[in-house]
């Protein structure tokens, strides 16, 4: 029997240790039993939850092994600079994508706190006359009179923040004005254990206690678009967008205590396209992605990094890398940062009792040229949009850099415009006003006729009928200019085309909010019944 071999450039893609003095000892981790990354990772700095007597506080180092922290030992001293100011312990950090030096911090007091390194609080580490100096945060917002348990910046929009509190809801802020929130997603049922925004930021997953994944528009606010039943364990879950592909990956437990990993596409049902089962462990397993096309697994209390490349639909299991000291947390460094002169696609900074250790990802190669194959685009520092620009309704792709030239260009058009899921939070209606929509209904690409325009102001009300095949037209090719029109021509029909596929994802959250309606509907006719007939 013949046995083939699936063809992958990150076949042989292996995890290595840095060295003892690329890392960092002598950390005094949180023990808060939040559960949370513990870490995060600019192209410059880590955060870390630190571990303090009274209030809340957390790390702000240089990334080891950068000019930042020349001057700093990998032993860290007892007593370093620490960012103080929450009155509770802190749950959760994140670095903003558009400044390496903006990092804020959501705490057990219900507020989140904004700071910005300046770079000589590090000036003199370690000397005879070094003093440390805590920073000092430049913005604070009362966010909730309960726990902030995530915090999240927006991937495209400058100044964009979400934030997940312990009543149940998840804010979305301008920092710029921070008196209020832009807009408020509800409906969460129980506690809410992970959020995260897909490339352009026009949709919004969260997963939560009450086993429910649910989808958001976060400029509509209120209520999801649409609610999946996600794993079927009691245990946490975790959830990763997978970059342009349109889809999401979840990470939970079986209704037997398994550890699995689902794929999801917005594009689909309510059901996962994939899931693949695990092991048996009882540590939650953080997912994390790469634009590689690799979601990488780090299990708490594990001591392997599992390492799965997603293509035609399946996941292909990678090397793992292996090792016997257990992680508490783990983050990943923006791609800006990684070193492609030794072909490090991806690099881990995990947890270890005391210690940070750095693990990259090394695809090995011979040549000492740039590896275009194995480094796509990164996303660039440069935001694609103002938060104005983003709360009126503006979609744009994410702005990215060549690892090779560090020349900037926009990336792919969105895949779904800012209009295309602002499906208005379901009321209760009276009564039912007209039949329901079945899924029936909704039209394949093909049946779908194809806008003259690219942006969908509306939400469609109706399936759209068929229509005859898109007319080509015709162009010789005789010159430059021809062939330039003819370039032109090819990518307008490929962006009706999207924007055909994009009028299907608005008919099928339709159709979500239809069955919503009807469902509270027979509810309410039937609380109407009740009380006639107790009259």
């Amino acid at each position: 029997m013949s046995r083939f071999v699936r063809a992958s450039k990150y076949r042989h893609v292996f995890g290595q240790a840095a060295k003892k003095e690329n890392g960092l000892e002598n950390v005094r981790v949180s023990n808060n039993a939040w559960d949370t990354n513990l870490l995060s990772a600019s192209a410059q700095y880590l955060s870390i939850n630190y571990q303090v007597a009274g209030g809340g506080a957390f790390a702000i180092l240089p990334l080891p092994g950068t000019e930042l922290a020349s001057g700093i030992t990998y032993k860290l001293p007892d007593v370093i600079p620490l960012a103080r100011g929450h009155s509770g312990p802190v749950l959760d950090t994140d670095w903003s994508p558009f400044d390496d030096r903006v990092v804020v911090s959501g705490g057990e007091d219900g507020k989140v706190h904004v700071w910005k390194i300046e770079g000589n609080e590090f000036d003199g580490w370690g000397g005879e006359k070094w003093v440390p100096q805590d920073f000092d945060p430049v913005a604070k917002i009362n966010v909730s009179a309960r726990k902030v348990g995530q915090v999240m910046f927006h991937p495209t929009a400058s100044h964009v923040l979400a934030t997940a509190t312990g009543d149940h809801v998840v804010k979305l802020w301008d920092l710029a004005s921070t008196d209020e929130p832009r807009s408020v997603l509800s409906g969460h049922g129980d506690t809410i254990q992970s959020i995260g925004f897909n490339t352009t930021g026009t949709l919004l997953a969260t997963t939560c206690r009450d086993r429910k994944l649910r989808l958001f528009d976060p400029r509509q606010g209120g209520e999801a678009v649409r609610v999946m039943e996600g794993h079927g364990g009691v245990k946490s879950s975790r959830l990763v967008w997978m970059g342009e592909t349109g889809k999401f990956a979840t990470t939970g437990f079986s209704r037997m205590s398994d550890r699995e990993v689902s794929v999801w596409d917005t594009a689909s049902g309510d059901s996962p396209i994939k899931t693949l089962g695990i092991d048996q462990s009882s540590g939650v397993l953080m997912p994390f992605w790469s634009d590689n096309g690799i979601i990488f697994l780090a299990g708490k209390g594990d001591g392997n990094i599992r390492a799965y490349e997603w293509e035609s639909d399946n996941l292909y299991a990678l090397s793992e890398y292996s090792s016997t000291n257990p992680q508490r947390g783990l983050c990943f460094v923006p791609r800006r940062a990684l070193n492609v002169s030794e072909c490090e696609i991806a690099r881990a900074y995990k947890v270890t009792g005391t210690t940070i250790e750095p693990v990259s990802f090394i695809v090995p190669r011979r040549s000492d040229s740039f590896q275009a194959d194995i480094f796509p685009p990164a996303p660039s520092l440069e935001p694609a949009l103002t938060a104005a620009e983003f709360f009126n309704g503006k979609t744009a792709a994410r702005k990215l850099v060549d690892l090779d030239t560090g020349s900037v260009s926009s990336g792919p058009p969105p895949s779904a415009p800012a209009s295309a899921f602002k499906v208005a939070s379901p009321e209760p209606p009276k009564a039912p006003s007209g039949p329901t929509l079945s899924p029936e209904a909704v039209k394949s690409p093909s049946q779908v006729p194809l806008p003259k325009t690219p942006a969908v102001s509306e939400p469609v009300s109706a399936a759209p009928s068929r229509t005859t095949s898109i007319p080509v037209p015709t162009v010789s090719v005789s010159s430059d200019e021809d062939t330039s029109k003819l370039r032109e021509e090819n990518e307008r029909l490929n962006q009706e085309l999207r924007d055909a596929r994009t009028q299907i994802r608005n008919l099928e959250l339709q159709v979500e909010t239809l069955k919503a309606n009807a469902v509270k509907a027979k509810a309410l006719l039937g609380d109407e019944w009740a009380i006639d007939l107790e009259a």
